[in-house]
């Protein structure tokens, strides 16, 4: 009886548990989509990045005292890392990555390298910390979390080549972070040995595992997808392999965070053209912006609401230096090594690219969890986590909001705007056009009433020379858009032919796809106007 009476108070525990997690939920993604449509409502809003939007709104609520949720490190890495990753390294196209894979590797290596040392040095200097804390505080706040600046360029229309070095920078650093970090807090709690070789061997161990799974399962659903067309089942076996990636690249002893990103670029740049037909990959794409989207919304909201204005000013003094030692070694690490990438491999990544790099590499979620995860044992766990916060809060609100003033001032704009202006009107041509070919084949239809049928006509007609007047009229004022047409057909020609060797592969008229014929000339036409 009193077995039962347990069992009837646990089920009721829980159930009650349940609920409140459900509620607290609710309230999050209320809150987090209502901001989502201020920017709709009040037009001064649209000034600032939707991601920032969220941590501002966070910050009044933590001010208030009005606490959302409880963030814990976990689920941060296991829940919500797996699909930030996957949908960045998912659009993130192979062409770009191997452009500029040598200044990235650089940035995304020695450049979290620097970036521990640099802040360690001085914490442990200036403030006097202990080397252990130093290093861990060093160790939370060297992955880059971009996220607010990229979605900042994409809305203003800022060249790839600048998303590529960003978005690149962060989906490898962050791989790199996890396991300076991992090895870091192993050594007080004697899981790590100092010294050059158990270093070396647990980084290319972690790193190995991370790129042996993520490519095992990268390639398998690649090869699985050519045998069916299903794309509901598609789009699930892609977040499927996100968590199975990262869940069982840690429990082999991997990096999560590598495993994912190998998935995620083989599935993006491969799998998506062997195994799945162009509607699906457009189902898929959309599946994944909707769920960064939705991820987004709720870790941004939360580190803002996780702030104790009470220990930030007791712990002040650290986060200044650390916020100092943080950008003086980035300045370094960005500067030094964009100057050995161009002399070394011709990178060609300008001082205001360099910049732009340097101010906009944001900390945020990752670096949030990494501090929170350290173990309550180590005796200043709460000033290592102040610490980040503070830092994560200054590089979102300061950093973040002065993006795009610093992008103003370097000229790095130029006409992309404009460039999107043409680029509309020509799509809008183009599928008129395509209207007017299907309504012309549709004339003699005798379930059509002709009335109707004119009044469409001449509806699409006077469009189209609308539009054609729009694009002579740009084409005459702005001669430089050759250019960028030329650009575009060549993507189009390149993407042509890596299409129709896909179609071969899943055909199974070949075994592998091949390398494009027109993909050296891309990429030189490419360089040379940037």
């Amino acid at each position: 009886m009193k077995y039962e009476i347990l069992m009837m108070v646990n089920s009721a525990i829980e159930k009650a548990s349940i609920e409140n997690n459900l509620k607290q939920f609710l309230v999050v993604l209320l809150v987090s989509l209502t901001v989502a449509t201020l920017p709709q409502i009040f037009s001064w809003f649209r000034h600032i990045p939707y991601t920032l939007l969220l941590v501002i709104v966070g910050l009044v609520l933590a001010f208030v005292d009005v606490r959302l949720a409880n963030l814990s490190p976990e689920l941060i890495l296991s829940i919500f890392l797996p699909p930030l990753l996957f949908e960045a390294a998912w659009n993130f196209k192979w062409l770009d990555l191997k452009r500029d894979i040598f200044p990235i590797c650089l940035y995304a290596v020695i450049g979290v390298v620097i970036s521990i040392l640099g802040i360690a040095l001085g914490l442990n200097q200036i403030n006097g910390l202990s080397l252990t804390t130093a290093l861990l505080i060093g160790a939370s706040l060297s992955a880059t979390d971009p996220v607010s600046v990229t979605a900042l360029f994409r809305e203003l229309g800022v060249g790839t080549r600048l998303t590529t070095l960003m978005e690149g920078e962060s989906l490898f650093n962050d791989g790199m972070a996890v396991v300076a970090f991992s090895f870091l807090l192993g050594l007080p709690l004697g899981t790590s040995k100092l010294g050059i070789q158990p270093i070396l061997l647990q980084l290319f161990s972690v790193v190995g595992i991370g790129i042996a799974v993520g490519s095992l399962i990268g390639f398998g659903i690649s090869y699985l997808t050519q045998r069916f067309d299903l794309p509901l089942v598609e789009q699930s076996l892609t977040l499927v392999s996100a968590y199975g990636t990262y869940l069982i690249t840690e429990d082999l002893g991997g990096s999560g965070v590598i495993g994912v990103v190998t998935t995620a670029l083989i599935l993006g740049n491969f799998g998506s053209r062997i195994g799945m037909n162009p509607r699906t990959r457009i189902i898929v794409t959309e599946f994944w912006e909707f769920l960064a989207f939705f991820v987004n919304s709720i870790v941004f909201l939360l580190i803002g609401d996780q702030i104790d204005f009470a220990i930030l000013g007791d712990n002040l003094e650290i986060i200044t230096v650390t916020v100092g030692a943080m950008l003086l070694t980035r300045a370094l690490a960005i500067y030094g090594l964009g100057y050995f990438s161009n002399s070394i491999a011709n990178s060609e990544i300008s001082p205001q690219q360099q910049t732009i790099v340097w101010w906009g590499g944001l900390r945020g979620s990752v670096s949030i969890a990494l501090a929170l995860s350290i173990p309550a044992i180590l005796p200043e766990r709460e000033k290592i986590i102040a610490t980040v916060f503070g830092v994560v809060l200054f590089t979102l609100l300061v950093q973040g909001l002065t993006v795009k003033p610093l992008l103003e001032k370097l000229k790095l704009l130029n006409n992309e705007p404009l460039r999107q202006e043409y680029s509309e009107a020509v799509a809008r041509l183009t599928a008129l056009n395509r209207v007017l070919e299907y309504l012309n084949q549709v004339e003699k239809r005798p379930d059509i009433d002709p009335e109707f049928y004119h009044y469409q006509q001449t509806l699409i007609k006077g469009e189209i020379t609308r539009l054609q007047e729009e694009i002579d009229q740009l084409q005459r004022e702005y001669p430089n858009l050759q250019g960028f047409t030329n650009e575009q057909l060549r993507s189009e020609l390149l993407g042509v032919e890596a299409d129709t060797y896909a179609e071969f592969v899943k055909a199974g008229r070949l075994n592998r796809e091949l390398a494009p014929f027109l993909q050296e000339d891309f990429i030189d036409n490419k360089n040379c106007d940037n």
